[in-house]
Formats: structure tokens, C-alpha cells, sequence
């Protein structure tokens, strides 16, 4: 794709090496491969000509440092996209030590693998590492400040992939939706559809994301070179009850009832940040378009699935 590059506004949010050219080798590995990112990533890099390795967590542990040069050795990737993670946020909460080895020590082990063999690394981040308070967009100007283990755990995993190796491109998103792999899309249908008695939450607010136009804006981001930290989700902020509405009623099953709920009301572990919608600063300063909004993807992703 083309873009056109405003270099001085771009600098201040690349990473010190700035655009690159690399070679043109395209061998990929994905880790978190059998999930929904990772199989988005997995064809969309597939599409535009990469070679892609895809692995699940059977196949690699990430937090296994062997394991991971086992893995390099085996694939000799020049990319890694680590879809790897865990987003269960109140599990998190209660075993900080797991939260902290899968989200931050398995970054840090791939991205050091990753400096060592001269491959680039893409790091899935998340908007939760914002505490909420601010009204309006967050953007890379905005100091994190994560309220909860599963938070920090990520934000740590920020920081060590970058700490690890320049060539790394950072990619902050928010509640992500698709096909395959757990998420809060496929469990509102899932639950309406066998009348299981439904809730969304009112009081908490981010961008829903669809995972293959997040994989596409990567891909992009990739070819163009462009190491930094990124902030890429869909377009138009919602609460979780708002989705869920949208989402029944465009799968036609509009009849069903959603009961509206506060986080409070949950009583869940973990806070979650009441705002927590980003938009990206070097996204715009680079030339990309805004992703479509989410419900545009929405309606192509129920098309797909019926």
C-alpha cells in the first residue's frame, strides 16, 4: 500500500532506527497461532507472501526459553507476530506469578531471540494498560497506568520486547472479535442462541476490534518498516451492552434480552479502566487510514460465520 510520511511528526513516536529496509525474505512465525489473532495474522500474511509458521501453545510454550530456540532454529523466521497471551483478566488476578511468565517473560524470551537472530518481532498490546480516568482518546502521549495484574503483566511485556530489541513494532488494541478462538462476539451469539440468560456491562468503554482488519493494518505496518508503538483498533467507541445489541440484532436475534449491568454489579476480581478507547498518533502521522468502524465489520463478519 502507498503512505505518505510526514518524517519529522513520525520520529517522535518511531523507534530509533526509523523506517528500515530489510531483506526480502519473508518467513514468519506466528506464536499464539491456533487463537483468533493468530489465525487472522496467519492469512492475512499468508495472502501478501509470507512463508507463515503458525504455533500454538501445544507446539510452543513461549515461556520455555529451549523451547523458543528450538522453535527459531526450526523455522529461521526474518518476522515473529506473538499472538501469544493470556487476556483472562480475573485469572490474572488471582495468579499473578502465571499472568507475569506468559505475558511478560514470553515476550521478553521471543523478542531476545528474535535480537539474536536479526528477525523483527510484532508485540499485540492492550488498552487496558490505560487506568481509564482520562475522557476522550488515549494516545502514545498518555502515560499508562494499569489497575490490575492482567494490566501490568502486559505493559511489562511492552517493555521487555522493546528493552530486548529495536525491531520491534508494539501494537496496543482493544477487545478484538472474529472467528476462532474465545472472544466476546462468538459468546453473545453462543449464549443467545441457546437461551442462556445474556448481561452487558454499560459503564465500560473501549473499540471493538475485528481481528482480520487488525491483522491487514499489521501486515501494512510490517511492509512499510516503520518500528514504534502503535495504538490500531476499529473505528467508534462502545460499551459492551452497546455491542452486544448490535451484534444480536444484525445475527437476527434481536428478540433477545440483554440485561444492562455495571462492573460493580459483576463483582468481578480485577478493575477494569472505565475509558479505555485509543486513537494512534503515528498511525496518522505515517498516512494510514483509520480502520472502518466496527460495525461495518461486524456485519461482514456475521456474513462469513452464517
Amino acid at each position: 500500500m502507498s503512505t505518505v510520511v510526514d518524517a519529522e511528526e513520525a520520529a517522535k513516536l518511531l523507534s530509533p532506527q526509523g523506517l528500515v529496509a530489510r531483506s526480502s525474505e519473508k518467513i514468519a512465525l506466528v506464536t499464539g497461532g491456533r487463537g483468533l489473532m493468530g489465525r487472522a495474522v496467519t492469512a492475512r500474511l499468508s495472502e501478501v507472501g509470507w512463508s507463515v509458521t503458525a504455533l500454538g501453545h501445544a507446539e510452543l510454550d513461549i515461556t520455555d526459553q529451549e523451547a523458543v530456540i528450538d522453535a527459531f532454529k526450526l523455522v529461521v523466521p526474518n518476522l515473529v507476530v506473538n499472538c501469544a497471551a493470556t487476556a483472562d483478566v480475573d485469572r490474572c488476578e488471582r495468579e499473578p506469578d502465571w499472568a507475569f511468565a506468559v505475558n511478560e517473560r514470553g515476550p521478553r524470551l521471543l523478542a531476545r531471540s528474535c535480537r539474536e537472530t536479526g528477525a523483527e518481532i510484532v508485540h499485540i498490546g492492550t488498552d487496558y494498560v490505560f487506568d481509564g480516568k482520562k475522557e476522550g482518546f488515549y494516545t502514545q502521549e498518555d502515560q499508562p497506568n494499569p489497575l490490575s495484574v492482567y494490566a501490568k503483566s502486559k505493559l511489562a511485556g511492552e517493555r521487555s520486547v522493546s528493552e530486548e530489541h529495536e525491531a520491534a513494532y508494539i501494537v496496543r488494541t482493544s477487545w478484538i472479535f472474529g472467528t476462532g478462538g474465545k472472544n466476546f462476539g462468538s459468546r453473545v451469539l453462543e449464549y443467545a442462541r441457546s437461551g442462556a440468560s445474556l448481561k452487558g456491562v454499560v459503564d465500560q468503554t473501549s473499540i471493538p476490534t475485528y481481528a482480520p482488519d487488525l491483522a491487514a493494518r499489521i501486515a501494512d505496518v510490517v511492509d512499510l518498516g516503520a518500528y514504534g508503538l502503535y495504538q490500531i483498533t476499529s473505528t467508534g467507541p462502545a460499551t459492551w451492552y452497546d455491542f452486544a445489541l448490535e451484534a444480536l440484532q444484525r445475527a437476527g436475534l434481536g428478540d433477545t434480552v440483554i440485561k444492562p449491568v455495571t462492573r460493580e454489579e459483576l463483582g468481578q476480581p480485577a478493575p477494569r479502566p472505565r475509558n479505555s478507547a485509543m486513537r494512534c498518533l503515528l498511525s496518522e502521522r505515517l498516512g494510514f487510514a483509520p480502520l472502518r468502524h466496527w460495525r461495518d465489520a461486524l456485519s461482514e463478519w456475521l456474513e462469513a460465520a452464517a
